[in-house]
């Protein structure tokens, strides 16, 4: 079925075939007519199945030839990285047409997004941390906004942002439109879509909380502190032309990545610590292929759009299931396949558990015969005398304290079975050594 025969604007049509895009995924084809409508829209399918253009389509399709009056459409997603793709893909869809889009995000200057906003761009890609400053500044106008889209909703709720969001809601009076996006659709905000949408179209591609077709999963039993070995040995032994590794803390991903860099791999990081230029050199680099190795922490995992991703590393088990599933979903992405693993402690085995219930499957176990899992824990280093607990430092050594001036006053704080992976041995394919988050508010 072609994009046309949807009815949409034969300039929209031109720009798919200069994208690329063959024909309307599933996603796409369910949700793009009751949008044209003008109904509410409620849509839940997998990571990589085209729901950005499923939301921008009928979108832009309204605004071309209308009348310029201000901001028209506001779109929200959880992360700047996320929001910097949507606004990409956006004018990808619009450039045949006069429709302006604007970025509004944390770590970019206010300047040009409050000009952006007080000329009344037609089409608004924000986090909402960020665009409630401009709206509690006074510097946005959205008497006339009367479309509203939320993209990864589940993400942008489990990251609190949802008061934000009621906030920005009201903001818009004449808000006629809803455009519910997400991966995932637990209870909680299957309720807050029930509040926000009127008499919705759904759109739900395949089962709930399910993992993306094409992607081979497979679970990794290891001790703890034999983790970060056996994803060396991984990486080192087998075909991974292009690697997504999720750590649970900033700490562990900057560890890790100094690590594989060591190693002979070229690594990228994308955490909270990272500036957000920093951020943007590391996504385009793993995007273009610059860099073989992305070590990210969970928020990244509903950010990164990148499609030649071919496997996904977690080494460790997520507490919610549906962050495995957005893990996962950054690899087989547009219907290609890809290997999701994941390192699991003894600890951790009920978690994963949680996991399979939720997707719906066990993961076969892989264990290596080739790799020492007897190999004893590192001691650990001796409890410092000095200090609350060793840790008065940096490093976790206690500094000595330098002995006062005589008569100064102290001064105060102002100021697959078994051995059985998927594909060929543990990752899928032949050997090859390697020649190789969320501080404030966005």
């Amino acid at each position: 079925m072609p994009f046309k025969s949807l009815g949409l604007h034969p300039l929209l049509v031109r720009a798919t075939q200069d994208l690329g895009y063959k024909e309307p995924t599933p996603v796409q084809a369910g949700a793009i007519p009751p949008a044209l409508e003008g109904r509410d829209v409620i849509a839940t399918a997998q990571t990589g199945t085209g729901k950005t253009a499923g939301f921008l389509l009928p979108t832009l399709h309204k605004l071309i030839g209308a009348p310029k009056a201000g901001t028209r459409v506001v779109v929200l997603s959880p992360t700047r990285e996320l929001a910097e793709q949507i606004e990409e893909v956006c004018r990808g869809l619009a450039q045949h047409t006069q429709v302006r889009s604007a970025l509004i995000v944390g770590g970019r200057p206010m300047g040009a997004q409050e000009r952006a906003l007080r000329s009344g761009t037609e089409v608004i890609i924000a986090t909402p941390g960020r665009l409630l400053d401009h709206l509690n500044r006074g510097v946005a106008n959205f008497a006339k906004a009367d479309t509203l889209i939320l993209d990864e909703a589940d993400t942008m709720f489990d990251m609190g942002f949802l008061p934000d969001v009621r906030r920005i809601i009201a903001k818009m009076p004449a808000r006629g439109q809803t455009l519910f996006f997400s991966a995932t659709m637990p209870p909680v905000i299957a309720k807050l879509a029930h509040e926000l949408l009127k008499n919705p179209a759904t759109v739900q591609i395949g089962r709930r909380s399910a993992t993306a077709v094409g992607i081979t999963q497979a679970a990794y039993p290891v001790p703890t502190h034999l983790k970060t070995a056996l994803l060396r040995h991984l990486l080192g032994e087998t075909e991974m032309p292009s690697v997504l590794i999720f750590t649970r803390t900033k700490h562990n991903a900057k560890k890790l990545a100094r690590v594989l860099t060591n190693d002979g791999f070229s690594v990228a990081e994308l955490h909270s610590n990272r500036t957000p230029a920093q951020r943007t050199r590391a996504m385009d680099g793993f995007r273009k292929g610059e860099f073989q190795v992305m070590v990210a922490t969970n928020i990244a995992a509903r950010g990164i759009d990148v499609d030649h991703i071919t496997h996904v590393i977690s080494t460790d088990v997520p507490d919610v299931p549906e962050d495995y599933v957005h893990r996962i979903g950054r690899t087989g992405r547009a219907g290609a396949t890809g290997d999701a693993f994941i390192l699991v402690s003894r600890e951790e085995e009920d978690s994963l558990a949680r996991i399979e219930r939720q997707v719906g499957q066990r993961l076969p176990r892989v264990t290596l015969p080739e790799f020492d899992y007897t190999a004893a824990a590192p001691p650990k280093p001796p409890a410092s005398s000095e200090g609350r607990g060793g840790g008065g430092g940096r490093g976790g050594q206690s500094q000595p304290k330098k002995p006062k001036p005589p008569g100064q006053k102290p001064q105060g704080r102002g100021g697959p079975p078994q051995g059985q992976g998927p594909r060929q041995g543990p990752g899928g394919g032949g050997k090859r050594r390697g020649d190789r988050e969320q501080g404030g508010r966005r």
